[in-house]
């Protein structure tokens, strides 16, 4: 950590030094911006635009993850001061990435949310920028994967999740976070056949062609295995990274609403995603972060990892490129 700065930097959220490069506030003080970048709706010459979506009425259990952009950002403090470990590059000197603030919703109209979330996303896209999402509850996926599929035809999907979310759901008006990814197979925004959900552990009548590695398998075969199948399913093809944070198991992630023992261990979800470098990663999302049930913060530091771990996947690509 550079002192001085330390001892001078605060609110960079709102200003600092330029839109790259490491921040040394104080962890504890400041704008919580997502890892301190700044605060903007300029998307010019912008790489990377993270978005919170503070929505959690679709859940099936207990609510709260309204409160995850706020804590993941909160939680995102301790980590801009010097570059992830493991990467051996610095994504916040090479990519442009700042935060975009939420999205602004009617929680009374919910019935309108996914169609101004999409355009929200959207609007993202257009401007060049690629989107990362800090959630809310899991439905906010599918209307990202509407604005991503607009732009890059159908998707693979790399999902972390201790349920598959492929509950059947023919009803257009209903809004579930465990019927998202049945939605989405059904609209054609994804090809199962080279998409895959990991850490599943939970079971689901039909698995809609979707490959799975579950939670056992990946204990069993360990991360390395798990990531080299991932590649090899997913190949080359534009690829959207979704996060459930239950994919962890609840000793490493108590704060989410419907939490599975025999999940993934964060030193595991760590592995998995730092061998996937390479992947075409097209956006990304974070969800399922509730932290009215876990005072410690755990979740929220683990979300905020992945979130981080994210930028890397994006950027890495490109960086070859």
């Amino acid at each position: 950590m550079a002192l001085e700065d330390a001892k001078n930097e605060v609110d960079v959220a709102f200003g600092g030094r330029g839109p790259r490069g490491y921040a040394y506030e104080n962890a504890f003080a400041g704008a919580t911006s997502f890892l301190r970048r700044r605060y903007t709706k300029d998307l010019t010459g912008v790489d990377l635009a993270i978005t919170g979506v503070a929505f959690d009425q679709a859940v099936t259990n207990r609510t709260g993850t309204r409160f995850g952009p706020r804590a993941i950002r909160e939680a995102s403090t301790l980590q801009p001061y010097d570059r992830p470990f493991g990467w051996g590059f610095d994504p916040l000197e090479e990519l442009t990435v700042v935060d975009y603030g939420d999205l602004a919703f009617d929680y009374a109209r919910t019935a309108e949310f996914p169609a101004r979330l999409t355009a929200h996303v959207a609007g993202i896209l257009a401007a060049g920028a690629g989107a990362l999402t800090l959630g809310g509850d899991h439905s906010i996926t599918l209307p990202i994967l509407r604005a991503h599929a607009a732009v890059f035809g159908p998707l693979s999907v790399v999902q972390f999740d201790a349920h598959s979310d492929l509950w059947v759901d023919d009803d257009p008006g209903r809004i579930d976070h465990g019927t998202f990814m049945y939605k989405a197979v059904k609209e054609g925004l994804v090809d199962p056949a080279r998409s895959v959900q990991v850490g599943i552990r939970t079971d689901t009548p039909d698995w809609l062609g979707m490959n799975v590695i579950d939670a056992r398998t990946a204990h069993e075969q360990g991360p390395a295995a798990v990531a080299a199948r991932v590649h090899a399913i997913v190949g080359h093809h534009p690829t959207y990274l979704t996060f459930d944070v239950d994919a962890l198991d609840p000793a490493f992630a108590p704060g989410t609403g419907t939490p599975v023992w025999g999940g993934l261990a964060s030193w595991q979800a760590a592995a998995i995603l730092r061998d996937l470098a390479g992947l075409n990663l097209v956006g990304g999302d974070v969800v399922e972060v509730s932290p009215p049930y876990d005072p410690s913060g755990i979740t929220a530091v683990a979300g905020a990892h992945v979130a981080y771990e994210l930028i890397c996947l994006y950027g890495w690509r490109r960086r070859k490129e």
